[in-house]
């Protein structure tokens, strides 16, 4: 259960990571904002005494920067500068959107820090809005607030004990974060259908079920007429299949390991000598965007991180499944 909530409003952010993984693209990685949240608990001010436990996102606004028109669309890239030699540097493809998002970030007090107070409430959720401008978030650069721009202000929101009380809470932020839409995760849908394929065919896989949630797919249907002559004539149509309702995305949710567990500096090139390494690929699964007036719960927002060492996973869970919406 969240008791306080940390809302960062309408976070503009110019040039953020567009390829999620090997395998999707669009909005980047929820691993990024999960980074970002520690990348700020990390640089806290000496006053401030909050631990961040979970984040959830609403993305009101994205830009793809891709070429548009048709079928088949290409970043946007750079020429870089020449080299040291004079020659043409090589492209390296890289892309990009263009986002603005709400931040909540789940928060407890360490220290012995005074969350009971509005007043100082409202001063480390302004420090914090502030320091956050100063960040890069996804790999993209936060754009300030225009001069004068006050439609938009943070706020570090303590829940009432009372039920009735923290719902109405709840309710007044969920306007705040209109329009827009979170995205979630839906590991249930990706093992729902995946039975479901496999009651067709044994040799289906996870894989072949994320693959068909990821796709628009289209069936033919082949239908027999009768005119009043008699005559009989067959009429072809093709309907879009959807196996389930909602705004269903592959999505990346962390990462597996391929290998062992190497000690500090055993292998070669490694970013930081000092901890361990291991080789990993991407782990992937279904989500899916919800608009957050449906969410009754902020806790079905949150993203966090559940790690399984024995088995070498290290990834992002979400709770969204434990928690009822509304229709």
């Amino acid at each position: 259960m969240i008791n306080h909530l940390l809302v960062l409003p309408r976070l503009r952010i110019q040039n953020a990571n567009a390829i999620s993984s090997p395998m999707t693209w669009g909005f980047p990685a929820m691993s990024a904002f999960v980074g970002t949240m520690q990348a700020l608990e990390r640089n806290l001010p000496d006053d401030i005494n909050l631990v961040f436990n979970e984040i959830g996102v609403v993305c009101h606004r994205i830009e793809p920067q891709v070429t548009s028109g048709g079928f088949t669309r290409s970043f946007h890239l750079t020429r870089n500068p020449v080299d040291k030699a004079g020659s043409t540097a090589a492209i390296v493809e890289e892309g990009r959107a263009h986002l603005e998002v709400s931040l909540l970030i789940g928060v407890e007090a360490d220290g012995g820090d005074d969350l009971k107070s509005a007043d100082r409430r409202q001063t480390m959720a302004q420090q914090l809005y502030q320091q956050v401008q100063g960040m890069r978030i996804a790999g993209g650069s936060v754009i300030p607030p225009r001069p004068g721009e006050r439609r938009h202000w943070p706020e570090l929101v303590s829940f009432d004990a009372d039920e009735k009380e923290s719902a109405r809470q709840w309710r007044r932020i969920k306007r705040r974060l209109l329009p827009g839409f979170a995205l979630v995760l839906r590991d249930d849908r990706l093992a729902e259908h995946t039975a479901t394929l496999k009651a067709k065919d044994d040799h289906a896989t996870p894989l072949d079920a994320w693959l068909d949630l990821s796709r628009l797919n289209h069936e033919c249907y082949l239908t027999t007429t009768t005119d009043k002559n008699g005559d009989t004539k067959e009429e072809v149509s093709w309907e879009m299949r959807r196996p389930y309702p909602g705004w269903l995305v592959p999505i990346p949710v962390g990462y597996g390991a391929i290998s062992d567990l190497f000690d500090p500096g055993a292998v070669a090139n490694a970013r930081n000598p000092e901890v361990p390494f291991q080789f990993v690929e991407s782990l992937y699964s279904i989500g899916e965007w919800v608009s957050p007036h449906r969410i009754q719960d902020p806790e079905a927002l949150m993203w966090f991180i559940e790690n399984d060492l024995e088995h070498g996973l290290y990834r992002l869970n979400n709770a969204f499944n434990n928690h009822s919406v509304n229709a």
